[in-house]
């Protein structure tokens, strides 16, 4: 449900995106901010972390399809792009500050007087309450946020976060460390093989609700930081593998390293090119049942430097392979 803060704020604004903006767009203008403004980053700007919870609060209505026609809808109608008929005499035409003074129950004569049961202090209206009746409340009895009904307690809010993690914590599972001045230190688990990018929620994590009410939930998007050697390719680790020309040439059994920090043996078949990719099973991320496997690409490493005697074996094979061209069939399928 709505809140103050919708009439309020500007949400495109804060975040920095014009208000045709894609989900793409909003997705990637909100991961380069709050990357930049997280608390990790700012550790005792004030500004910095007021700054990450407004970017965060904007992108938990934008991202959300639902919540973001709604709050164009509201946003429009305060700004004069809804009109309504008043019901008193002339069927003048009212505007939103209208709609409001009708609520509370000075309606001009033959209108309806309305009275709401807010439960708030100093008995003002709450603003989600003629929300909730404006945009489908209910004959008297509806439920929460009906006309004439009491509402129940609220639920608590959902709250949005981002954190970076390790490669290799994020194949193999993690628990991180939160601190938030609203929620204070919370230790968050990330299951093992999530994704860069990747949004984890957290069940009862956010904000607490009324007495009786559940909390809400913390939403938390991922940022996986780059490793050295490895890469991922969905389920399956990739790396590049140097071997010498020999080895290619003559074959071997080489190691290749595992991201656990150990190695397993592979075989290279004689003749193997460049670019060849050689799989080891099972030795990529696990997800629930299933692991995958870790491709190794093979790079012909090409000496910088050769000793006289590999000079004179290099030239000696040149020699043997005189009158081949390993580019005749490139030419002729160019030409075809």
């Amino acid at each position: 449900m709505a809140s103050q803060d919708w009439f309020e704020k500007d949400f495109y604004a804060i975040l920095g995106v014009p208000q045709d903006a894609d989900a793409a767009t909003i997705k990637k203008t909100y991961r380069k901010v709050a990357r930049t403004m997280h608390p990790d980053h700012n550790v005792g700007d004030a500004k910095a972390e007021e700054r990450f919870k407004e970017v965060g609060e904007a992108y938990a209505v934008l991202s959300d399809p639902e919540k973001r026609r709604e709050y164009d809808a509201i946003r429009a109608m305060s700004h004069g792009g809804a009109r309504f008929t008043a019901g008193g005499a002339g069927g003048q035409g009212a505007g939103f500050e209208d709609i409001f003074s009708a609520f509370g129950g000075a309606g001009g004569p033959g209108g309806q007087r309305v009275r709401f049961n807010t439960g708030g202090a100093g008995g003002q209206p709450n603003l989600e309450d003629i929300l909730g009746q404006m945009f489908g409340g209910g004959a008297p009895g509806a439920g929460y946020g009906g006309y004439g009904a009491t509402p129940g307690p609220r639920p608590g809010a959902d709250v949005q976060a981002s954190t970076h993690i390790a490669f290799r914590d994020a194949v193999q599972g993690s628990t991180v460390s939160l601190s938030s001045p609203d929620l204070g230190r919370i230790n968050a688990r990330i299951p093992a093989g999530v994704k860069d990018g990747q949004r984890i929620r957290l069940r009862g994590k956010g904000r607490q609700g009324d007495p009786g009410a559940p909390a809400g939930d913390l939403i938390l998007t991922v940022s996986v930081d780059k490793h050295p050697v490895f890469g991922r390719d969905g389920d399956n680790l990739t790396l590049d593998l140097p071997v010498t020309f020999a080895e290619a040439a003559l074959g071997a059994t080489v190691a290749v390293p595992t991201l656990d920090g150990g190695s397993v043996k592979v075989k290279v078949a004689p003749g193997t090119p460049s670019g060849r990719v050689l799989r080891l099973k099972g030795r990529g991320v696990k997800r629930g049942d299933h692991v995958g496997d870790l491709l190794a690409k093979v790079q012909v490493v090409v000496p910088q430097r050769l000793t006289d005697e590999a000079r004179e074996a290099v030239e000696k094979m040149a020699a043997a392979e005189d009158g081949h061209d390993p580019r005749a069939d490139l030419f002729q399928r160019a030409r075809a």
